[in-house]
């Protein structure tokens, strides 16, 4: 399970499957096998400046009562649009959808509605992810009822996720929807990267130190338990310079749910770590760009 191109010796007492607590805790922490995360992060938060620079402010509106409960939306000029939400990672504890709007030009340029919503991080949750998870829903069900009022078809929204984005990403597409007033196919298609779809792993690592696992949260929020809820298709990609574990979630959650006899399809980008293969959803030929037009129906000419 060890990268070759970062060795994590396990020495100790195994904790899951071959992994003794220090390579378990650093298959968790993308800064061991991707030493210039924080410097990615900053480009995230430099790009997104430059895309507002060049297409304007975002419409914020609320989805929910307190005031972290926002969506920012990147209208595109087209009416009746389709919608594609983007759910941004951190480790449940960073991010916001400000500092995520590096893709909104490329996706208002192809006539699509970009939309972030912001939630509250896990270590100001009341529930855990719990919270996070039931605010990422509530975010979709208001676009889903108020998509006319920004020009969009409500028809056609779209789900990506990344890193703890996709795991969020992951519990919003195995959604009891009509608990939350919605119909089963309220999204039409998903694209997860670079996600987690397994908690037990995760609540064995360095990460039970912030985020409160408990059993039942573990298997309320595990997607690969719950593939029977899926009702969109999927497409599930990951990086093979990722640490061992998200290099392994993603194909076990993709034979999971081809097994189950659900359209899915897997996408891997090769020397791509965590980070990087983030960046490729803002090029329209890059790998994750692409695959989002591809989902949505979206054809573009030859470069």
């Amino acid at each position: 399970m060890n990268s070759p191109d970062h060795p994590v010796p396990s020495q100790g007492p195994r904790v899951f499957l071959d992994y003794d607590q220090t390579a378990l805790d650093a298959a968790y922490n993308q800064a061991v096998y991707a030493p210039h995360a924080g410097n990615v992060r900053k480009r995230f938060l430099l790009e997104s400046e430059a895309v507002r620079a060049r297409i304007g402010q975002p419409l914020r509106v609320a989805y929910g009562p307190i005031d972290i409960e926002k969506v920012d939306i990147y209208k595109t000029s087209t009416i009746n649009a389709p919608i594609f939400m983007f759910i941004h990672g951190g480790a449940w504890h960073r991010g916001s959808a400000k500092g995520n709007a590096f893709a909104a030009e490329m996706f208002v340029n192809a006539g699509v509605h970009f939309i972030v919503p912001d939630f509250t991080h896990v270590l100001e949750a009341a529930d855990s992810l719990r919270t996070m998870v039931d605010q990422v829903r509530r975010a979709v069900v208001w676009v889903y009822k108020n998509a006319a009022t920004f020009g969009g078809d409500a028809e056609r929204i779209y789900l990506c996720g990344h890193s703890s984005g996709a795991h969020l990403a992951g519990c919003t597409l195995t959604t009891d929807w009509p608990a939350y007033g919605a119909p089963m196919n309220i999204i039409k298609a998903g694209l997860c990267c670079s996600g987690m779809y397994e908690l037990y792993p995760v609540s064995l690592s360095a990460r039970r130190e912030y985020v409160k696992f408990d059993a039942a949260m573990i298997e309320q929020l595990s997607a690969i338990r719950h593939i029977d809820k899926i009702a969109a298709p999927l497409t599930l990609a990951y990086g093979t310079l990722e640490t061992p574990e998200f290099q392994r979630q993603t194909p076990e959650f993709f034979a999971a749910v081809q097994k189950a006899g659900k359209p899915v399809k897997l996408i891997v980008g090769q020397e791509y770590n965590h980070h990087e293969i983030k960046e490729t959803l803002a090029n329209p030929y890059g790998l994750l760009g692409s695959a989002a037009l591809e989902m949505m129906g979206i054809a573009l000419g030859p470069l």
